[in-house]
C-alpha cells in the first residue's frame, strides 16, 4: 500500500460551518491535546489545525489547545482514555500512540482510542550545531566514532530513539541518547552546546536553521526535498543532501502526524471530525502549512489508516526487538 495517499484539496468543498454527511455538531468547546511539549511538531499540527477552524469558522465551538507531553507522550493518551465517549477531547499525536505500548509499561493502548486520521508524514533530518567542525556526514560519523557523541530527541524509546539507534548500526557508532519533551527542546539544547546532534523534524528546527545556530547535514528521505522558499538567506530545504547520498544508508524514514479521539464515541462523532479535518486540508492555510514544515500531505483514515498502523507495528517490533525493549 502506498502511505502517500494523496487526496485532492479542490475535491473538498468549504461551504457550510457543518461537514456533509455528519449529523452530529460539537456542543461545548473543543479541547485539541497535543502528547507533545509546546513548540514541537505535535504542538504545531494542533495549533495549525486550531487556527484553520477558527479563521473558516468550521464550527461554532471555541478551541483551546493543552500540551500533556509527559511520560513520552503518554499523559495525553492516558488522558483522552479517561475521557472516553466525550467527543470534545481532540488528540494531536503520532505514531508512538501504538509503539509506546510496545516499548513502555503505559496505562493505555492506541486501541483504547478512536482513530481520525494521519494527516501527514513528517521527515526528520540530522541536524548540528552552526559552527560544528564537521561539514558531511562521513565527517560526523569520524568524529562520532572517536568521541562520545550525545544525541538529544522528543522523548524515549519513540521515533528519534528508534532513528538514532538505526543510525549507529548503519553508521558503525555509538551514541548516548538523551530524551526531552519536544523537538524544541532538543533544538534549544543543541544551540547551547549540550548536546552534539538531534534528528528534528524540519518544523522543529526551522527557526534554530534560519537564527544560525544549527543547520542539517542530511534527510532521511530517497531524495532531497521539493524546492521551496529560502529558510537562510543562501539556503532551503531542498539544498540539504539525503542521508543516502552522503553514505548513511538509511534511505527512508517518516513520521505520521495523526489524531484521535477517546474511544467509545459515535460513529457519527468520528465522521464529523473526519470531515473536519478533510476541510481543514481544503485551504490554502494548510497548504502553506506542509510547505513551510517540508511535510508529506498524506491523509489516512478508515481501512488505510487502520493498515498502515499494522504495517508499522511490524516493523517496529523488530527493531524494538534488537533493543530488547519489548514489554513482557
Amino acid at each position: 500500500m502506498d502511505v502517500r495517499f494523496l487526496l485532492p484539496a479542490a475535491a473538498i468543498l468549504l461551504a457550510g460551518t457543518i461537514p456533509a454527511g455528519a449529523a452530529w455538531q460539537p456542543q461545548k468547546p473543543i479541547e485539541f491535546v497535543a502528547t507533545a511539549g509546546p513548540g514541537g511538531g505535535t504542538d504545531n499540527l494542533a495549533r495549525a489545525v486550531q487556527n484553520i477552524i477558527t479563521k473558516y469558522k468550521l464550527t461554532d465551538q471555541p478551541i483551546v489547545v493543552v500540551n500533556k507531553g509527559g511520560g513520552s507522550g503518554a499523559e495525553g493518551y492516558v488522558y483522552g482514555k479517561a475521557s472516553a465517549a466525550d467527543p470534545h477531547k481532540v488528540i494531536f499525536g503520532t505514531s508512538n500512540a501504538w509503539q509506546q505500548p510496545l516499548v513502555s509499561k503505559v496505562a493505555f493502548n492506541y486501541t483504547d482510542l478512536t482513530p481520525i486520521a494521519a494527516m501527514a508524514q513528517d521527515e526528520f533530518l540530522l541536524w548540528v550545531k552552526q559552527d560544528a567542525p564537521y561539514k558531511t556526514v562521513n565527517d560526523y560519523l569520524k568524529a562520532a566514532a572517536a568521541n562520545e557523541f550525545k544525541m538529544g530527541g522528543a522523548q524515549s524509546k519513540d521515533t528519534d530513539e528508534v532513528l538514532t539507534r538505526m543510525i549507529e548500526k548503519v553508521g558503525h557508532i555509538k551514541l548516548t541518547y538523551i530524551p526531552f519533551k519536544s523537538g524544541a527542546e532538543a533544538a534549544v539544547q543543541l544551540a547551547g552546546g549540550h548536546i552534539d546532534s538531534h534528528v528534528n523534524n524540519p518544523s522543529e528546527s526551522l527557526g534554530q536553521w534560519r537564527g544560525g545556530t544549527q543547520r542539517p547535514l542530511c534527510v532521511f528521505s530517497p531524495k532531497r526535498l521539493p524546492q521551496g522558499p529560502k529558510v537562510t538567506a543562501t539556503e532551503g530545504w531542498s539544498d540539504v543532501p539525503s542521508c543516502v547520498e552522503q553514505g548513511l544508508d538509511i534511505p527512508q524514514y517518516e513520521q505520521p502526524r495523526t489524531v484521535w479521539l477517546p474511544g467509545k464515541v459515535t460513529r457519527e462523532q468520528t465522521a464529523f471530525y473526519v470531515e473536519l479535518m478533510k476541510k481543514v486540508r481544503a485551504t490554502p492555510e494548510w497548504k502553506d502549512y506542509i510547505e513551510k514544515t517540508s511535510q508529506v500531505d498524506a491523509f489516512l483514515t478508515g481501512a488505510e489508516f487502520d493498515s498502515y498502523i499494522k504495517q508499522d507495528l511490524e516493523h517496529i517490533k523488530q527493531v524494538a526487538a534488537e533493543q530488547g525493549w519489548l514489554v513482557k
